[in-house]
């Protein structure tokens, strides 16, 4: 591995785990508060603390992904670009579903982020090969928390 991957790494990483802490900041009260507590959710919703191993785990191989990706893409303002949406969609969801309850508008989010996350694996499969496989746990993750936000709001 060359030292520009490596510090890319470093980069995504910082950047990665800053929307974690934003989104943690946004939903630690919120995930034991009433609302939350109250509502129907869905049986198969994993217990709290694989939230946090799950999102940590995702975003080690998230760095991975775009650290690759950007040294291999020919057109990086367009994937820093997708990037940056990505971080957004990401960073948002957590006020709009555990502050406002907008459970509707988060099921919104949710789905267009899954979207652009499945777009980057299989968009950039072409330059990545086998390396792209590092968003898969973002994808697979996305398509289990849509499933839990949709339940919220069809049982709600």
């Amino acid at each position: 591995m060359n030292w520009t991957i490596v510090k890319y790494i470093l980069i995504f990483l910082v950047i990665n785990f800053a929307a974690l802490a934003i989104g943690g900041f946004a939903t630690s009260a919120a995930v034991s508060g009433e609302w939350y507590t109250s509502i129907n959710k869905a049986p198969w919703t994993p217990p709290g603390w694989v939230f946090g191993a799950a999102w940590s785990s995702i975003m080690v191989c998230f760095a991975f992904f775009m650290a690759f990706a950007l040294n291999s893409v020919d057109h990086k303002k367009k994937l820093l670009s997708l990037f940056a949406i990505q971080w957004l969609l990401n960073v948002s969801w957590n006020p709009v579903f555990f502050v406002y309850h907008y459970a509707f508008a988060g099921l919104i989010v949710i789905v267009t982020l899954t979207i652009l996350v499945g777009y980057f694996l299989f968009h950039y499969w072409s330059n990545l090969k086998a390396k792209a496989l590092f968003i898969a746990p973002y994808l697979i993750w996305l398509i289990i928390a849509t499933s839990l936000n949709l339940y919220i709001v069809l049982y709600n």
